[in-house]
């Protein structure tokens, strides 16, 4: 199979099945090509309507959908597609990672797969994302890996320090050509086979968000870089992923946790903490300057409470247990949309 596209499910399925229908024109240079729909245990008749409509279009023979147990975020909905595809005896060449409200305009998974096709030495490959909207408004989908300085600049949120610490800049401004970035978000994201067998799946101890930026880091240390490819565009219905959602709404806790897990994970204890304390030292200058100068936050509501509450709270009791729960007891968002 040259092929396998992978798309998560949760209580989308009208746009779940608008995503399969313009994915399968768009594989018609991929006569073997197969799609799989992970349903997140939607429990609305989600995976009940998608089956429907598959057998009602005759996408049968294309289009298979699995039923999850659990939503156990996007990484698990992911895995749960491409592990046995994998272990099949057709395993894909490629594994295309597509949100459930992500389109891909003409040509869009054709540039992925030529440009992978042609560096042999390039693991993963991104599209350039841009609304629904008329203006096509670009998303900001390519990354730097997290780092300290880059912390600090995040955090701080101050013009001098920004150019003075440009090179670590996060989400600096989106290329305009193709160009190696350090990652991207999953909305359109391409994967070598080798790359799944050099590091292994998407780790699953992230509910949601920093598992593509986890896997990318994970690729690139193996010698598997990442690449935006500007030629490819797809429209995506949802905000970029920048790791915060709507400001008017709480930072959501399956962030902090994935935020610790990473840096924990990747970088050790230390840095973890380093990177707190940066977080909450110039969270808080940027915070007083905001309000002296009586601008508008850009931070949810209660962001800098709840990083302090999931963080720092666990350390002050005592206990030994400093990572904040995986997955929220209150809120299971919608998974693929990020």
């Amino acid at each position: 199979m040259k092929l396998l596209v992978v798309i998560v499910n949760y209580r989308t399925a009208e746009m779940t099945l608008d995503a399969v229908g313009t994915t399968l024109t768009e594989l018609r240079s991929y006569p073997d090509a197969r799609i799989t729909i992970v349903d997140n245990a939607s429990g609305d008749g989600s995976a009940d309507r998608i089956e429907s409509v598959t057998k009602a279009k005759s996408w049968g023979d294309r289009v298979s959908l699995i039923r999850s147990a659990r939503n156990g975020g996007f990484a698990s909905g992911c895995n749960q597609a491409i592990r046995p595809a994998l272990a099949g005896d057709d395993a894909p060449d490629y594994v295309y990672l597509l949100n459930s409200d992500a389109f891909p305009d003409a040509g869009a998974i054709e540039r992925l797969v030529e440009y992978l096709d042609a560096h042999a030495n390039v693991g993963l490959a991104g599209s350039y994302i841009h609304g629904t909207d008329a203006a096509r408004t670009p998303h900001q989908t390519a990354f730097r890996f997290p780092s300290l300085l880059g912390e600090l600049e995040g955090a701080l949120g101050i013009g001098a320090v920004t150019r003075l610490l440009e090179r670590w800049v996060i989400a600096p401004a989106l290329p305009e050509k193709t160009t190696p970035v350090d990652w991207l978000a999953g909305a359109s994201m391409l994967i070598r086979r080798e790359v799944f067998d050099s590091i292994g799946l998407i780790d699953e101890g992230y509910f949601l968000y920093f598992e593509e930026t986890d896997f990318c880091l994970r690729a690139a240390r193996r010698n598997w870089p990442t690449a935006y490819v500007a030629e490819s565009s797809v429209a995506h219905v949802g905000s970029a992923s920048t790791g915060l959602q709507d400001i008017s709404k709480p930072t959501p806790t399956y962030w902090y946790a994935s935020r610790h897990r990473y840096f924990k994970k990747n970088h050790g204890r230390a840095a973890l903490w380093s990177a707190n304390l940066i977080y909450i030292i110039c969270g808080t200058i940027r915070r007083a300057k905001t309000t002296l100068m009586q601008r508008p936050s850009h931070e949810p509501r209660g962001h800098m409470r709840g990083f302090l509450r999931y963080n720092l709270l666990p350390w002050l009791r005592g206990g030994t247990k400093t990572n904040p729960p995986s997955q929220p007891p209150q809120q299971i968002p919608n998974v693929e949309n990020h």
